[in-house]
């Protein structure tokens, strides 16, 4: 069989969650299955690492599809005319975007739907594409996969799809996800923390993340307890932005936080592996890879009681409210106080961790797609 995929976010070096999604079920399913032809669509320039195997076909169309017109020209017009000539059995989209200009049978990956939630976090142009065409693309689909239960409950009651046509298909974790030994722990720490434990927080910084509620937790917490405890960030800017520079600018303890940007994964792998514990208190995720990760470098993790971020961190993490300063500040005080604590919740990552492989995820993701081509 002929399956075509969106892979426009397969970006050299700028890998982001869906992306990494993208990367590792893709290239584990075009291994698995040599018997058919993989035609990867990009929108731009392609690394070669991208080309998984001899049964993948590199595509090349334009334009670039990052803004709303040409998102509607990519979708609209370019891949109608790329499947065209091809003729593939299914065209697998792994963002969320579909075609409504084709007849080829197509599986969606919809990650989750905030942006039904929260207006704000959109840009307004962002925002109104998607709530106009997000609902089109799901009942477009012949199959919907997405990453949690939260999600697919989320896509069955926003937009009446049939709960037996959307397969949760979780995330993983990157493999470079390890233990460190002490040594090399204090070595991260030395290099980047002043040889201090720390706090890591890992995302692209956008509003929904919540930064600004973990530095104002963070003031309290070193206001509370006098501790030498820093806190590293790690990620850039992206999309709307909430009060986090007017709240940092106001911190008592703001030299004791640093903005790394966004790092390679073999740096970041080193970082969460050598954290008191990972801060990934968000407001809204469809899963939260990094609490995975976490729970693979052995990291104690403190996440939010919102979303999918209970289903995911199932008892191996600490739960705050992520609109209560006051809570987040608590519980870093208990993991960074209470080793004890700590240690159980480590433990307790070793177990939940189990339910979440990128094997499991091709599996599960490729099981979706033979049900659409049935």
């Amino acid at each position: 069989m002929k399956i075509a995929v969106n892979t426009r976010l397969l970006l050299k070096d700028k890998l982001e969650g869906i992306g990494w999604f993208t990367y590792e079920s893709l290239k584990r399913i075009v291994a698995l299955h040599p018997e058919h032809t993989f035609y990867f669509i990009f929108d731009r320039n392609y690394d070669e690492r991208f080309v998984f195997a001899q049964n993948v076909v590199p595509i090349l169309t334009f334009p670039p599809a990052r803004h709303p017109y040409l998102w509607y020209i990519y979708f609209e017009y370019s891949i109608p005319y790329v499947l065209k000539k091809i003729k593939p059995d299914l065209f697998l989209s792994t963002d969320g975007w579909l075609s409504l200009k084709t007849d080829i049978p197509q599986v969606d990956v919809i990650h989750d739907l905030n942006f039904e939630h929260h207006t704000d976090w959109l840009k307004p142009k962002y925002q109104n594409y998607v709530v106009r065409y997000f609902p089109q693309f799901a009942k477009k689909a012949v199959r919907i996969a997405t990453v949690s239960s939260f999600s697919k409950n989320e896509i069955h009651e926003l937009y009446g799809i049939p709960e037996d046509k959307i397969d949760v298909v979780y995330n993983g974790s990157n493999s470079i996800y390890v233990p460190l030994a002490k040594e090399a722990q204090l070595d991260v720490r030395v290099k980047y923390a002043l040889g201090c434990r720390y706090f890591l927080f890992v995302s692209a910084i956008h509003k929904r993340k919540n930064l600004a509620n973990m530095l104002r937790a963070f003031d309290i917490f070193k206001e509370r307890t006098g501790s030498d405890v820093k806190f590293l960030v790690v990620g850039a800017k992206a999309g709307a932005q909430d009060d986090l520079e007017e709240v940092y600018a106001k911190m008592k303890f703001a030299d004791e936080v640093r903005f790394l940007g966004h790092l390679k994964s073999t740096e970041l792998s080193k970082l969460m592996a050598s954290a008191l514990a990972l801060l990934y208190v968000s407001l809204f995720e469809g899963f939260g890879i990094p609490i995975v990760e976490a729970f693979h470098a052995e990291t104690a993790v403190i996440t939010s009681t919102v979303t999918s971020m209970p289903e995911v961190a199932g008892d191996a993490a600490l739960l705050v409210d992520p609109l209560s300063v006051g809570q987040i500040a608590d519980a870093m005080t208990q993991v960074t106080t209470d080793d004890a604590l700590r240690q159980q919740l480590i433990e307790k990552g070793k177990l939940q961790r189990q339910k979440f492989s990128w094997d499991q995820t091709a599996e599960k993701l490729w099981i979706c797609m033979e049900k659409a081509m049935k």
